[in-house]
């Protein structure tokens, strides 16, 4: 398992949205991620997710960075297989890459948006993400960001070794698994 302070510098990292806390509790205990495929940037062999939270995470935790995510595989799969109780979502039948993802990471200090509130996927370095004081610190730029694309083409190329690993089986209370899908349960 990896450290924030052991993780190389050269570490390509994919800052992404965390909506709601529902999502981050899907990505803290059922250790995956996912993005439609219509949205989804064009590489997603990165070794992180930063997962940045919006304004629904309330006035303590909205809008900053707090938690790194390993990425150790991925998969293209639907919405109705991610979330099996919703079978008649309007985007049950949609696409979505289905990332799986390690053990989260919490920042020593949480990167703050600053001025920037509304956030689509973005690339950058571990050392870009070690640096940041705030959000705006994260885009890499100049030279720096032509090793980056660089780095990005090359993973795309060897996008085929990058697969989906397999996953433990790990029984769950059907009263969490209701938690986390949003469905009340009742318990009388």
């Amino acid at each position: 398992m990896s450290t924030f302070e052991t993780i190389d510098d050269t570490s390509l990292v994919l800052v992404a949205i965390i909506p709601n806390q529902r999502d981050l509790e899907i990505a803290r205990l059922l250790g995956w991620y996912r993005i439609p495929l219509k949205n989804a940037p064009k590489v997603i062999a990165v070794d992180y997710l930063a997962l940045y939270q919006t304004g629904s995470f309330g006035a303590k935790d909205r809008w900053q960075i707090k938690w790194l995510a390993p990425i150790v595989g991925h998969e293209l799969t639907t919405r109705q297989q991610l979330f099996r109780d919703q079978p008649d979502h309007p985007r049950a039948n949609e696409e979505y890459f289905k990332l799986q993802l390690g053990t989260l990471i919490a920042l020593p200090e949480p990167i703050p948006a600053g001025n920037w509130k509304r956030v689509t996927f973005f690339y950058t370095t571990m050392r870009h993400v070690r640096d940041a004081k705030e959000l705006g610190d994260l885009p890499v730029h100049d030279q720096e960001r032509s090793v980056l694309w660089a780095a990005l083409r090359e993973r795309a190329s060897r996008s085929e070794d990058y697969q989906a690993a397999p996953l433990p089986e790990i029984p769950l209370d059907p009263a969490l698994l209701a938690l986390l899908s949003g469905i009340a349960t009742a318990t009388k």
